[in-house]
């Protein structure tokens, strides 16, 4: 079985330093690497060392929206993401299963941008948003709501082209499932999700049953050419009722039995190439015990990974 490998990459490049950098540190309190297992990449070569805790760490945050881009911190997302996809394709290199602590959702691009240097792959998006805007729609130029468009080739070329590699995924290639903000990002002008993009919303989610709708997803994302999929978490897709900890909160959601559901389904097969969790704000969480459940859902989640093997 391919051992699991944590690398911290605590940006908020693509949101703003409002909590979401101390993620991994509050998984590690709530004992997340001991309960996997796992060694822990340094993030940056010779990831010789295991049981160490290691981090990408990201350039000092720029409030200015960019005149040429319309985003923040361009450039600087850029560079991490070269940096955080030389750190996932150690692990891979080395044969481990990469398990990425954000930051913000503008890590998936790194992360993407690792199995692209390798061919084709796809995306499990496990999101409460669509993160699909273009530049011009949204109101603070934050990349985090945006990344699904950027690395389906939707944006400034300086994140959609990352060395040349654009796009780093095609549409047809990636599952959004449990989103729930369609009025709202319809409202706002986002652009709309594309006809090949496959699209489970949280309505379409609960009418299949998670465990029926992780089923359908992984199907598809077997069944196209790509050699595999990242699986991609952002905690604000569960119910804002047990998940209050993240900046852009929204009624609804998915239950922490769900998540369970959906994460054993996705990570269970040996197509998955690696996994990412974003945004959960442990500043919102004062007595830890949001960090505790999450980091229980995790670990059932990526626990499928050794049962399967």
């Amino acid at each position: 079985m391919r051992e699991f490998m944590v690398i911290e990459a605590p940006s908020v490049l693509g949101l703003r330093p409002s909590g979401v950098q101390d993620l991994p540190g509050a998984l590690r309190d709530a004992g997340l690497l001991d309960r996997l297992g796992a060694a822990v990449a340094m993030g940056v070569p010779p990831l010789e060392r295991s049981r160490e805790w290691g981090r990408v760490e990201a350039a000092a945050y720029d409030p200015r929206r960019d005149a040429d881009t319309g985003v923040l911190n361009p450039v600087g997302i850029a560079r991490h993401s070269v940096a955080l996809a030389d750190a996932v394709g150690g692990v891979l290199d080395r044969g481990g299963f990469p398990v990425v602590l954000g930051g913000d959702c503008s890590i998936l691009l790194g992360n993407l941008l690792a199995l692209r240097r390798r061919g084709r792959y796809g995306l499990l998006f496990l999101d409460g948003h669509t993160d699909f805007y273009q530049p011009s729609a949204e109101p603070t130029g934050e990349v985090a709501s945006m990344e699904l468009a950027l690395v389906t080739g939707r944006g400034p070329s300086l994140l959609t082209d990352l060395e040349g590699r654009g796009p780093l995924l095609r549409d047809e290639d990636v599952v959004a499932l449990g989103f729930r903000d369609t009025e709202e990002s319809t409202a706002a002008g986002m652009q709309p999700l594309p006809p090949g993009l496959h699209a489970l919303d949280l309505d379409a989610v609960r009418a299949l049953g998670a465990d029926a709708a992780a089923r359908q997803a992984v199907e598809r994302l077997n069944g196209g050419g790509s050699g595999g999929y990242w699986v991609h978490l952002d905690v604000d897709v569960l119910d804002d009722a047990v998940m209050p900890a993240v900046d852009y909160r929204i009624p609804g959601g998915l239950t922490w039995t769900e998540l369970e559901s959906v994460l054993r389904t996705a990570l269970a097969g040996e197509r998955a190439a690696g996994f990412d969790v974003t945004i959960f704000n442990p500043r919102l969480d004062p007595d830890g015990s949001i960090a505790a459940r999450l980091t229980e859902c995790l670990c059932r989640g990526l626990g499928a990974r050794r049962s399967a093997h």
